[in-house]
């Protein structure tokens, strides 16, 4: 009985220092992408794609798990699900992307908070899923909260809300689509890859290309770019398996706070008082969204026991 407990114990440490060292690497994402200002942020993005691919498939050829992509892809309903998942994620990385190389760390940070809110009301509306009292609160807060920044701003914070949207669908299709967590990345860097790779043959006639035209630390981290997007999604796939949804719907907060942390104290981007208010109603949303989802696992977990 001991062994048993001493492995399982083992297995959630090891699914929590995974999930919790993806959440730390797409927090601190800004630092190296900062690294790459000299290339524009859809070149940026072509090299993430396809590097990706490459050490994705790598991985699965190390693994044995080729024949899960070739499952997905004959599959005619799971291939265009996910050719809709590739389309949105490879968005989101180009918006992200963008943002931070711009000089909005910030607002990028914005949109991860917002981005749980989004995908309930997601479920609400397309999977017709219901919300109690406590999540319609945590909703009507953080939309008083987008409000606010935009009264403030003097616009909607569109890359925030773009951001939480294209990253809210991709995992709705995703939650909709049986296939390998790793498999399924597989497949939409792979669909998406010969565009993006098309894109880099282009520039490289039309004389744009940054790859090999500058010095070869900005090559190694273009050739990085890839395993930096692919590692923390194979550890994320590994350790959410491992570790209970409430520990994992807490500890994806820690991305968007250094990402915050990160645009305040090292890029040195405005928070001024009337934005700190507003992002404060996001998180008091979140602090009551995040509350209610504890304290319905805690209730439940005394029938678990009993049944």
């Amino acid at each position: 009985m001991s062994d048993t407990l001493t492995s399982a114990e083992a297995d959630y440490r090891r699914g929590f220092a995974a999930t919790f060292g993806a959440f730390l690497i797409w927090g601190l994402l800004p630092l190296y992408l900062k690294q790459l200002h000299d290339t524009g942020a859809l070149q940026i993005m072509a090299h993430r794609v396809v590097w990706a691919c490459l050490f994705v498939f790598g991985y699965l050829a190390l693994r044995g798990e080729l024949g899960k992509v070739g499952a997905a892809l004959r599959d005619h309903r799971t291939r265009l699900k996910l050719a809709a998942s590739a389309l949105l994620v490879s968005g989101n990385w180009l918006l992200y992307v963008w943002a931070v190389t711009n000089g909005h760390v910030i607002e990028s940070s914005l949109g991860y908070f917002i981005n749980p809110l989004v995908s309930v009301l997601l479920g609400v509306f397309v999977l017709r899923e219901k919300l109690n009292r406590a999540q319609w609160l945590a909703v009507a807060i953080a939309t008083l909260g987008v409000a606010w920044l935009t009264w403030q701003v003097g616009r909607l914070p569109w890359i925030a809300l773009g951001l939480a949207a294209s990253f809210g669908a991709y995992g709705l299709i995703r939650k909709m689509v049986v296939v390998d967590s790793v498999a399924g990345l597989g497949v939409e860097t792979l669909l998406v890859a010969p565009l993006m790779l098309a894109y880099l043959v282009w520039c490289t006639y039309a004389g744009t290309l940054s790859f090999g035209a500058h010095d070869r630390l900005l090559d190694a981290l273009l050739i990085a770019s890839g395993a930096v997007t692919a590692i923390p999604l194979v550890m994320f796939a590994y350790g959410v398996r491992r570790v209970p949804l409430s520990t994992v719907g807490l500890m994806q907060y820690v991305g968007p706070t250094l990402q915050l942390l990160t645009g305040i104290f090292v890029f040195h981007e405005a928070f001024t008082a009337e934005r700190m208010l507003g992002f404060a109603m996001i998180w008091a949303a979140l602090f009551v969204f995040a509350g209610e989802g504890l304290w319905r696992a805690h209730r439940a977990r005394p029938r678990l026991a009993t049944a």
